[in-house]
C-alpha cells in the first residue's frame, strides 16, 4: 500500500494533524510526518515532495495557517495528489490559511478540506489510495455505513423523547 506523507508547517499544527493520523492508521495506511515550512525551509520542503512518488507514497497532506504556501510549494514539486488543510490562527480565525490554500494558480492543483480538518484529509486521502485497493474501499465503506447506524440510533432516540 502507498504510504502518505502528513506535512505541518509547524509543531503547533500537530492538534490538528493528529485525529488524521489516528485515521490513517485505524485504516491501516502508513503515514508518515514531518515538520517543514514554505518558507523557512523551501528546498527541504521542494526536495522532499520532488522524491516523494520514489520514496512510496501516493497522497501528500499538508497543513499550515496565515499565509499557508505550504500545500502550494508542495504540489508545484511533485505530481502527486496534495491535499491542504488550513489551519485556524488567532489573526482571521483560518480565513487567510484557507483562501491561501484554494487559490493556487492554474496547472498546481491542492485539493483543500475544511480549516482545521484534520480527519477529513485523512479520508480524503483514503479514498484517493482506495482507488485501487479494494481492502481499503471496503474499510471506507465500513466507516460509512457506521456513519448512517449512528444517525438512526440518534433519530430513534429523538423519537421516544418526543412521545
Amino acid at each position: 500500500m502507498k504510504k502518505v506523507a502528513v506535512i505541518m508547517g509547524s509543531d503547533s499544527d500537530y492538534p490538528v494533524l493528529e485525529p488524521c493520523i489516528k485515521r490513517l492508521g485505524a485504516f491501516g495506511i502508513p503515514c508518515e510526518a514531518h515538520i517543514m515550512s514554505a518558507h523557512r525551509t523551501p528546498e527541504r520542503a521542494a526536495s522532499y515532495a520532488a522524491a516523494a512518488r520514489e520514496s512510496g507514497f501516493g497522497v501528500i497532506i499538508a497543513a499550515a495557517g496565515k499565509a499557508a504556501h505550504l500545500a502550494g510549494v508542495l504540489a508545484a514539486h511533485t505530481t502527486l495528489p496534495v491535499i491542504g488543510i488550513p489551519i485556524k490562527s488567532t489573526a482571521l480565525d483560518g480565513l487567510d490559511a484557507l483562501l491561501a490554500t484554494v487559490q493556487m494558480p492554474p496547472g498546481i492543483p491542492v485539493a483543500t478540506v475544511a480549516i482545521d480538518g484534520g480527519d477529513n484529509a485523512a479520508i480524503l486521502a483514503a479514498q484517493i489510495l482506495a482507488l485501487d485497493d479494494a481492502t481499503l474501499a471496503g474499510k471506507l465503506a465500513d466507516m460509512k455505513a457506521d456513519m448512517v447506524r449512528k444517525v438512526e440510533e440518534k433519530d430513534a432516540a429523538l423519537q421516544k423523547k418526543m412521545e
